[in-house]
């Protein structure tokens, strides 16, 4: 198994930009490899508050043609992320798009503060993949921040927990604590995937990373290229290679 965390630098509200650079990290990934490619938090759009609702998706937009294109022909599963309507309501969400063409909604279930004024959260869309018959869940930020989270995933039977984060230097040695507790305490694999630019006139902190399920810190980005984080499985060793560009 090879599963790859992009570490990206969002062009603030530029939708097509973001767009062709999930499409050469995807590229990548598929030159690597890789069965899954997960980006981090609202990817596509960029970290967005005031200004998700001019940006949203929806789960049938055309804007995804191309990504459900590289899923079915390269027979890879992207995680992008990107502000998400449904109905009435706007979610700060994730498409994982498969390659049997088939996009499935995660939206995020415990929300920063400030968030809830633009967003709704919701425990009704939280789907669950297998790779190899290893079980994959999802998180996106200030779930890793509330412990239910990865309790209920590991509830599951979760083998592998991917979380999509948009962090500050100042808050990524909160989100490496707990995720290493998380990885250890529950006996999972966790990969991290989080912007190494400024979002939302924010900076953001990189150092993407991926923890064994010992709660073992196998490999970590640094905190300033957009790249890759390779990880592959044999015969239950993780080993990793980081491609920078």
């Amino acid at each position: 198994m090879i599963l790859a965390a992009a570490q990206t630098k969002p062009k603030r509200g530029d939708i097509e930009a973001n767009l062709l650079d999930h499409y050469h990290f995807i590229d990548l990934a598929v030159q690597n490899g890789a069965q899954l490619i997960a980006f981090p938090e609202l990817s596509i759009s960029g970290y967005e508050r005031e200004y998700a609702q001019k940006l949203a998706f929806k789960k049938d937009d055309s804007r995804l043609d191309h990504l459900k294109k590289l899923a079915v022909e390269n027979n890879i599963i992207i995680v992008a992320g990107a502000p998400i309507q449904v109905d009435s309501e706007l979610f700060i969400g994730e498409f994982i798009i498969s390659p049997d063409n088939s996009v499935q909604i995660y939206t995020k279930q415990f929300l920063h503060e400030g968030e809830d004024e633009f967003f709704q959260s919701s425990f009704d869309y939280n789907p669950m993949i297998t790779i190899e018959d290893q079980k994959i869940s999802f998180a996106i930020c200030a779930d890793i921040d509330n412990p239910l989270h990865p309790e209920n995933a590991r509830k599951r039977e979760t083998n592998i927990y991917i979380a999509s984060i948009f962090f500050s230097p100042n808050g990524i040695p909160n989100a490496y604590r707990d995720l290493q507790n998380y990885a250890q305490k529950h006996e999972m694999n966790v990969l991290m995937s989080n912007f190494s630019g400024e979002s939302w006139g924010s900076p953001s902190a990189g150092q993407s990373a991926f923890w064994n399920n010992k709660g073992e810190l196998v490999a970590q980005m640094n905190d300033s290229d957009s790249g890759l984080l390779l990880i592959q499985n044999q015969n239950d060793n993780w080993s990793s290679k980081i491609i920078t560009g």
